[in-house]
């Protein structure tokens, strides 16, 4: 059985690979860095690739089942990662492999109809979510909410939804999404919400964990691209979200603010809602703070440091969030959103 190393700057190989998923119904991921093939008189017959920690795009032909493809694919995938300092891998794939999967040592996450996600590695969800409850320290009969925020940058409306959450529920817990996808780097963006909710003494803000909305979770949420994926990453998403944090949290009720301007968000809030009904849980949506009568968003901050329209920002974000903003940190970070033209 030989093993080759698809080269990615080749697209005639490329091509090769993407002829070959076709036939499982699989596109190939352009976020791609690492990817393997087993040739049978030189035709692939079998493939797994990586995006950084993330095993995707595996099929193997019915024809080489039974040949230990899986494991020489997976192990040779791990390899390359550990070489690369990565501990920690994650896989999707579809529900009817699971089972392959776990033969090779990973333990499942969640699944949909269509997709199953796995790991494998020395980080877990179930140690990440008791490490978040040693952090809370919460008493097992307290009412318990949760925001799952990006912040980038954190607003008055964000301060405002936390506010609001707060006072309906004995403790919420804001989780700062932490992939490293958005203008403001995580580091600063979960310090601005840590910093605009200092003065609410029943909220904790820590990270979100690669287990929401993340890469592995909903690599759709970055790409703002809307596709025949996008349904099932929210589902994903959203179930991870349910029958891992909040069940085993306490948490009772997700808030989340009104959406007058992004699609993927509001299919992404009506997905949760169906989601969460299955597993007992609230979602409450609160209307969104306005400024001169249009809701303000992080959008809305970006795109007027663009305009270096301090007048209106300085409405719109807490003082906390302004002195960065002004600060020399701050302005490196507003020189990089003129340049860009990336959504987040």
């Amino acid at each position: 059985m030989n093993i080759e190393t698809l080269n990615l700057n080749s697209n005639y190989q490329k091509n090769e690979l993407k002829t070959f998923l076709k036939k499982f119904e699989l596109n190939f991921d352009e976020t791609i860095d690492y990817s393997l093939v087993i040739r049978k008189d030189e035709e692939i017959v079998a493939t797994a690739s990586k995006s950084k920690n993330i095993i995707k795009c595996f099929a193997i032909d019915d024809s080489m089942r039974g040949e230990g493809v899986t494991n020489t694919l997976v192990t040779t995938l791990l390899n390359k990662s550990f070489d690369q300092g990565i501990f920690h891998s994650f896989v999707f794939t579809k529900p009817s492999n699971e089972s392959i999967f776990k033969g090779v040592g990973f333990k499942s996450i969640s699944k949909t109809d269509k997709v199953a996600l796995l790991e494998i590695g020395l980080n877990s969800i179930d140690k990440t979510i008791e490490n978040m409850k040693t952090a809370l320290k919460w008493s097992v009969d307290s009412n318990n909410g949760l925001l799952i925020m990006n912040c980038n940058p954190f607003t008055l409306g964000h301060q405002y939804l936390i506010e609001k959450a707060s006072e309906k529920m004995d403790n919420i817990l804001v989780l700062v999404v932490e992939e490293d996808k958005s203008s403001f780097p995580f580091i600063d963006r979960i310090e601005l919400v840590k910093k605009g909710t200092a003065h609410l003494s029943n909220v904790t803000v820590l990270p979100s964990s690669e287990y929401v909305i993340s890469s592995a979770t909903f690599p759709n949420y970055f790409l703002r691209k809307e596709d025949d994926s996008l349904t099932e990453f929210m589902k994903l998403d959203t179930k991870i979200t349910a029958e891992h944090f909040c069940k085993k949290l306490n948490i009772s009720t997700r808030f989340v603010g009104e959406e007058p301007y992004c699609e993927v968000t509001n299919k992404y809030n009506e997905t949760m809602i169906e989601t969460f009904k299955e597993f007992g849980l609230n979602v409450e949506i609160i209307p969104r703070k306005e400024s001169d009568n249009i809701a303000i968003s992080a959008s809305c901050v970006r795109q007027l440091l663009k305009e270096d329209n301090w007048n209106e920002i300085s409405k719109i974000v807490p003082a906390t969030t302004l002195e960065f903003l002004q600060s020399t940190k701050g302005k490196e970070i507003t020189d990089r959103i003129k340049n860009s033209s990336s959504v987040h």
